[in-house]
């Protein structure tokens, strides 16, 4: 007996990472244990991630979960990225995410990440009418009819995917511009949804590849009047979701984010190209200025209406780009924020 495994890792390309696969035959009965895997290796030449004179790196599994595609008993299988010393290589950012998330176990974090895409055929969005422009935002989002939704085809056999892999995802919209979409996962702790998303982004792009269109991440797919896109990335702790102090803990992390240098440290790891995006309009705030508010999409970082009514929950930081490194974006946040509500004791 055989069955596929579909090895999945990040590349070196930069400043975007880029998603790589290669399917491995395996004699036996799969397993979701990930121990039980092997490790393989690949050309880190062809991924920039090594030279040519000492090209060999290491694929090691670190989740695994059905292929909802081939189906059957194949699977899915991400992999982190080490060297053939077996230490993390440069790339491996999920590497740097393990000890932090390990440090404020103890605190519960958890994420719910946004993720937007835009739909492309060929050189225009999905939707778009050759050589013009489609009427202007804002009936598309969460619409529905011929006339404004475009791709939702590929969106909801996306959603099925994830759903059939057994990921933690939770919702699916259509966003402001024409071929604009949003998935969500979570809430799951740091390395889980960083894990997931990724995977899912995988499935998004593999599903789309059957509908001959590509999906992108980036985060101002069209230049002017239009929405860019986000990773909108939803944190608590424990103590934010647990009230009446809830709130004093959110507040906390809500200030933790905007202290000394810790605006800059963020956004400047939030993803490629965020200036074009964190323009202060079409619901962002400026990229170099921080700030937080109740209800507000202007704000770098929101607090949900309920949440101020109920006194605890979570929060909302708008900043993050479409092509964020998850592992990157839930290891910053944690480590401000965890940090700032431990010096607090509010834990």
């Amino acid at each position: 007996m055989t069955f596929k495994a579909e090895y999945i890792w990040i590349d070196g390309t930069e400043p975007t990472a880029k998603l790589r696969s290669k399917t491995k035959i395996m004699a036996g009965s799969p397993s979701q244990d990930v121990a039980e895997l092997p490790i393989w290796g690949f050309d880190g030449s062809s991924t920039n991630q090594a030279d040519g004179h000492a090209s060999d790196l290491v694929l090691k599994p670190v989740f695994t979960c059905p292929d909802p595609i081939r189906g059957g008993d194949d699977v899915l299988v991400l992999c982190e990225v080490l060297g053939i010393d077996m230490t993390p290589h440069k790339s491996n950012t999920r590497a740097v995410l393990r000890p932090v998330a390990e440090q404020f176990a103890g605190q519960e974090p958890v994420f719910g990440i946004e993720q937007e895409y835009t739909f492309f055929d060929g050189h225009r969005p999905l939707g778009f009418p050759e050589g013009g422009f489609p009427a202007a935002q804002g009936g598309y989002y969460c619409g529905v009819g011929a006339d404004e939704i475009f791709g939702r085809e590929i969106v909801e056999k996306h959603l099925d995917n994830c759903l059939k892999a057994g990921l933690g995802i939770c919702g699916i919209n259509a966003e402001v511009m024409p071929g604009q979409w949003e998935f969500q996962v979570g809430p799951l702790s740091p390395l889980e949804v960083s894990d997931q998303l990724w995977i899912a982004r995988w499935l998004l792009y593999r599903t789309a590849e059957d509908f001959n269109v590509s999906a992108t991440l980036d985060p101002k797919p069209v230049k002017g009047d239009w929405n860019g896109a986000g990773a909108h990335t939803n944190f608590s702790t424990k103590a934010m979701r647990e009230g009446p102090e809830g709130y004093a803990a959110i507040i906390t992390a809500c200030e933790s984010l905007g202290e000394g240098s810790k605006p800059m440290d963020h956004v400047k790891n939030y993803g490629a190209g965020i200036d074009d995006r964190l323009t202060g309009l079409h619901e962002t705030a400026p990229w170099n200025e921080y700030s937080y508010g109740v209800s507000d999409r202007g704000a770098s970082v929101r607090i949900p209406w309920q949440v101020e009514q109920d006194q605890k929950g979570y929060i909302e930081d708008r900043r993050p780009n479409a092509n964020v490194d998850p592992y990157v974006v839930t290891r910053l946040i944690v480590d401000t924020c965890c940090t700032a509500l431990e010096k607090a004791d509010q834990v």
